[in-house]
């Protein structure tokens, strides 16, 4: 090395110490604390939020009032929805369709033409009818005819027998005359009436080649085909149709249930009831006992009542399976219920009954003390009042406070 050259800086000797060490360490520790405890809290913070914000896709019914005017329930029974006027139209002779004019589910007027039949072997029958009558007229006018001429002959003769101038058998023989053909022309007459039956006959054939609706209603069928042999009997084994189309008044639907002999003393006619058809649970329809027919089934040992239902609707039809509750008007009120919900609607919370309830969009748990189940509903004594909105089913846990997304 130069003498020139400077020398470097010896910092062998340079050190920290440990206090200040200490210091900046605890500096650093003190800020990952903080920051720890800032990120905790902004997790927990959106957390919150977003459990507040979730949504929950329920499904609900309506709290409804128990009772009411109608009373409570003191039977219930399934059946069947049932027409009083239901008919398969069928033609009245047998014959080849050659027209269709209905279709399933096409309103028809009474009267109204369903389906025409080949017709062409009543015309023709017709036209016959028609000509043996009009022969029969034509030698009904030619007798008329012959016997003016002979009561003209028999007065000659009459005269002439009062001169003497004729013989007794030639007044004998215009008599004969004149009273043969007033015979003859009795029994043409009787043949121009029988001809004219025929034609009636033959008209009322050509007739029954139209069928038509007995009443007024919706066809619910269509049974037969243009081309098809129809007839009013079974013929032809499974070739020949019996029906043309069957028609349904959906003025006289009514409800028809199976009644245990045990529980009848329990019905009654003019008994208030309510309907629930299987297709709609939630839509409790008015109605009221029609008759209790006079029989039972010693199968079953049931007995048939009908029930009629106090407003129709479009979407009663024949055939739905219902519910009927028979209610007792006498009891309204008595029960202390304040509501009826669907039994989905009862729900137990860590063994307590409870519903949930949406108001505001929002979810509410309301413990509940429940009662007597009617059919597919339960009565609530407290906890729930009529006009709420109650949760059925969810797709996820529910929780007080969270959204309820209601399902359409």
């Amino acid at each position: 090395m130069s003498e020139r050259e400077p020398r470097p800086p010896d910092l062998s000797a340079l050190k920290i110490a440990a206090s200040a060490r200490g210091r900046r360490n605890g500096r650093r520790n003190r800020w990952l604390a903080l920051a720890a405890v800032g990120i905790a809290l902004l997790v927990i913070f959106l957390g919150a939020g977003a459990a507040k914000n979730r949504r929950v896709p329920v499904d609900v019914a309506g709290a409804r009032e128990a009772g009411g005017e109608r009373g409570l329930s003191v039977l219930t029974a399934s059946g069947y929805v049932t027409p009083r006027e239901r008919a398969t139209v069928a033609a009245k002779i047998t014959g080849r369709v050659a027209e269709m004019l209905v279709e399933e589910g096409m309103r028809v007027e009474k009267g109204q033409v369903l389906a025409r039949l080949d017709d062409a072997e009543a015309r023709a029958a017709l036209r016959a009818a028609e000509a043996q009558r009009a022969v029969a007229a034509a030698v009904l006018a030619e007798m008329e005819v012959n016997l003016a001429d002979a009561e003209r002959t028999l007065r000659r003769v009459e005269d002439l027998q009062r001169k003497e101038v004729a013989a007794e058998q030639d007044l004998d023989t215009a008599r004969a005359a004149v009273d043969a053909l007033r015979a003859r022309i009795e029994l043409t007459k009787e043949q121009v009436r029988a001809a004219e039956a025929g034609i009636a006959v033959a008209d009322e054939n050509l007739n029954n080649c139209v069928v038509r609706a007995p009443f007024a209603g919706i066809a619910v069928s269509k049974d037969a085909q243009v081309g098809e042999m129809v007839s009013p009997i079974s013929a032809g084994g499974g070739f020949t149709r019996t029906g043309i189309s069957t028609i349904v008044n959906m003025a006289s639907l009514e409800v028809e249930v199976d009644v245990n002999e045990s529980y009848l003393s329990r019905v009654s006619e003019g008994q208030p009831a309510d309907a629930v058809l299987d297709a709609y649970p939630d839509w409790h329809i008015p109605a009221r006992v029609r008759t209790i027919i006079p029989t039972a089934d010693r199968q079953k040992a049931t007995v048939k009542v009908r029930i009629a239902f106090d407003t129709l609707d479009p979407r009663i039809l024949p055939d739905m399976g219902v519910k009927v509750s028979f209610l007792d008007p006498a009891a309204a009120g008595s029960g202390g219920a304040r509501c009826l919900v669907p039994l989905q609607a009862l729900m137990d919370d860590g063994g307590e009954p409870v519903v949930w309830v949406v108001k505001g969009g929002l979810l509410e748990r309301h413990p509940v003390t429940a009662g007597r189940t009617i059919g597919r509903e339960v009565e609530i004594l407290s906890g729930a009042e009529p006009g709420d909105t109650v949760v059925i089913s969810a797709a996820k846990p529910l929780k007080a406070g969270l959204k309820a997304e209601v399902k359409k």
